[in-house]
C-alpha cells in the first residue's frame, strides 16, 4: 500500500510538473488573443484617421492608427486590452474624438497588421515606448493623455513613469499579473510568469494626476485589484468605482463617459 501511494504521489508531481512546463511556453497564448489581419485590408471607421507604420528597435513593423478630432486638444495614447486588433478598437475612439482629443491607437506584435510575436515584457515594453516617442515628434508632451485598457494598463502605467504626460487614465487595471494568477490559479508558482506587469511599482512613480475607473461588477479583473492600487496612488489621484458596470464595454457607458468628460475638462 505505501509503495502504491508513493507511486501515486510521483505521478501527480510528475504530471503538475508538466503542466508547469507547458503553461511556462504557452503562456503569450493564454494571456494574448490577438486577431492577425492582412496587411492589404483597409480600416473603415467613423472618424477621419491616418494610418501609421512604426519600426521597432529590432527592425519590426507595428501598425497603428491616429483618429483625427476636428478641434484636438491634446492625444489619447490608447493601449487595448488582450483580444482582437485595431479593426474593433477603433470603434472606441468617436467616445474621445467627441470630446476633441485626437486618439492613437497601437496594435502590439502579432495584432492586426503588426509584424511580429509578443515574446516578452520587456520587448513589449519598448515598444510601447517606441510609439510613445513617435507622438512626442508630433505634440508637445503636455498634451498627450495616456490611457491604458486592461491588459494595456500596465505597459501604459509604465510609459506614464518614465515619460512626462499630461495625465494618465487606466480602465480596469490590475495590480499585477502575479496577484490575478496567485487569485485564480493558486496551485500554479508565479515564478513561472514572464509577464509581471507590476502596475503598482509605477504608480508612485508618476508625476502626472492618475484616475482609475473600475467596474465593480467586473468578472475578469477583479475590482479588488484597483482598491490595492489605490494605497499606491498620490492624495491628489482618483478611483472612480463604477457601480454596475463589469469588465467589457466600460466606454460605451454613459457613466463612464460622464467622469471622463468631467476629468478632462479640469485638466
Amino acid at each position: 500500500m505505501r509503495a502504491m501511494l508513493i507511486s501515486i504521489v510521483k505521478i501527480v508531481l510528475l504530471l503538475y510538473a508538466a503542466i508547469c512546463v507547458l503553461v511556462y511556453f504557452v503562456q503569450e497564448k493564454l494571456i494574448f488573443f490577438p486577431e492577425k489581419l492582412r496587411p492589404d485590408v483597409r480600416f473603415t471607421f467613423q472618424v477621419p484617421f491616418e494610418e501609421i507604420s512604426l519600426k521597432t528597435q529590432d527592425d519590426v513593423l507595428l501598425n497603428a492608427v491616429l483618429f483625427k478630432a476636428d478641434q484636438p486638444q491634446g492625444v489619447i495614447f490608447y493601449l487595448h486590452g488582450n483580444a482582437g486588433s485595431l479593426n474593433s478598437w477603433g470603434d472606441v475612439a468617436p467616445v474621445y474624438t467627441a470630446l476633441n482629443y485626437d486618439v492613437f491607437m497601437l496594435d502590439y506584435r502579432g495584432y492586426g497588421k503588426s509584424e511580429g510575436k509578443i515574446s516578452g515584457q520587456n520587448q513589449l515594453y519598448q515598444d510601447v515606448q517606441t510609439a510613445y516617442d513617435h507622438l512626442k515628434t508630433r505634440y508637445a508632451e503636455r498634451d498627450i493623455i495616456v490611457l491604458g485598457y486592461s491588459i494595456g494598463t500596465g505597459p501604459a502605467a509604465k510609459v506614464a513613469a518614465e515619460n512626462q504626460p499630461r495625465l494618465l487614465l487606466l480602465q480596469a487595471p490590475y495590480y499585477s499579473l502575479k496577484d490575478l494568477m496567485t487569485r485564480y490559479f493558486p496551485v500554479l508558482p508565479t515564478f513561472l510568469l514572464k509577464y509581471k506587469f507590476e502596475t503598482y511599482k509605477y504608480l508612485p512613480k508618476c508625476t502626472m494626476p492618475v484616475v482609475l475607473f473600475h467596474g465593480e461588477q467586473d468578472e475578469i479583473i477583479y475590482y479588488g485589484s484597483s482598491l490595492k492600487l489605490k494605497k499606491h496612488l498620490k492624495n491628489t489621484d482618483t478611483l472612480v468605482t463604477l457601480a454596475g458596470l463589469g469588465h467589457n464595454g466600460m466606454t460605451s457607458s454613459p457613466q463612464y463617459q460622464a467622469q471622463l468628460q468631467r476629468i478632462l475638462q479640469k485638466q
